[in-house]
């Protein structure tokens, strides 16, 4: 995480007012486990999946994006920190152990996190979830203007491009939508030359599509957070972090970065936000079906305007 809050021009330390005080984050995934960097973070848990009461992630993806968005890095001293130390988070789990889900779950989970957006201040939606091509026209409707109802109502909805590419127009089919930011992934330099990269498979728009997709792009490989498998051993802490690739990765950082921006700037509606985020983005040279507007900057992006 150090090397990608450098690569997207987040550097929380210079400005530790900015850290995401204040700012609620629904996290709609496998869950959250136990993990001293996200100790206190979690202000809500519902389990779609399994209904038990108490948090839980049976899979581990959950709990490595929140590290990812809003982990403390204390086990690290702040190396492994995340993008927005200080957010909270309102967890919903839709997935499995397996890491998979259905239609209903997911839809069940939006609209509670739209029931709630007013009990826990959420202002961001992050689905790292690739969700693709339903083969269910019906389903994938009730998606995309559920996606769209939360945005109408002030949640900024953050969604992973998916995994599915490089074929032209490969993006998460509610990825698809125009009121979602969608996040692809790209390492900029730290990808040249390498085959595991995941901006190798990053799901890519449609070149002709009237509706540019991806929005965004953000790090995604190798990206290394909270482990769920973390262990203790006479009084040592074994196996805290673990590294994850994907466009899953990639995009609580994106969700994070919004954070920082909706706590110094909390008035912003979707639509500013995502105007921010896109035009401050730094241009890759890429393809726009590959890279949107560029990588994230954050630096940029809070400054006064």
């Amino acid at each position: 995480m150090q090397r990608v809050r450098a690569q997207v021009g987040n550097e929380w330390k210079e400005w530790e007012d900015w850290m995401g005080n204040s700012v609620t984050v629904a996290v709609l995934d496998t869950g959250i486990g136990r993990h001293p960097d996200l100790q206190d973070r979690a202000v809500c848990f519902r389990d779609f999946v399994h209904h038990r009461n108490l948090p839980y992630d049976d899979n581990g993806h959950g709990t490595h994006i929140c590290g990812i968005l809003c982990g403390s890095g204390v086990v690290s001293n702040g190396r492994y920190a995340g993008m927005a130390p200080n957010s909270r988070l309102v967890i919903g789990k839709v997935l499995d152990e397996k890491g998979d889900g259905i239609t209903l779950h997911m839809l069940e989970g939006m609209e509670w996190v739209l029931e709630n957006k007013n009990n826990y201040h959420i202002r961001i939606l992050n689905i790292s979830v690739g969700i693709g091509s339903l083969k269910e026209p019906a389903k994938e409707q009730a998606l995309k203007e559920m996606v769209e109802t939360l945005w109408e109502n002030g949640i900024v909805v953050v969604c992973a491009a998916g995994n599915k590419g490089p074929a032209d127009d490969s993006i998460s089919s509610v990825g698809g939508s125009g009121r979602v930011i969608t996040v692809g992934c790209h390492d900029g330099i730290y990808s040249k030359n390498n085959p595991r990269s995941c901006e190798n498979y990053s799901g890519r728009g449609a070149l002709l599509s009237p509706v540019r997709k991806p929005d965004i792009v953000a790090p995604g490989t190798d990206i290394i957070s909270c482990n769920v498998d973390i262990q203790k051993q006479y009084g040592r802490i074994l196996n805290p972090y673990v590294a994850k690739s994907g466009t899953s990765m990639a995009t609580p950082v994106v969700s994070g970065g919004i954070a920082l921006l909706l706590q110094k700037y909390p008035d912003l509606d979707n639509e500013t936000v995502k105007h921010r985020l896109t035009y401050t983005a730094t241009d890759l040279g890429e393809p726009w079906n590959k890279q949107g507007w560029g990588m994230m900057n954050v630096r940029k992006m809070l400054e006064k305007y």
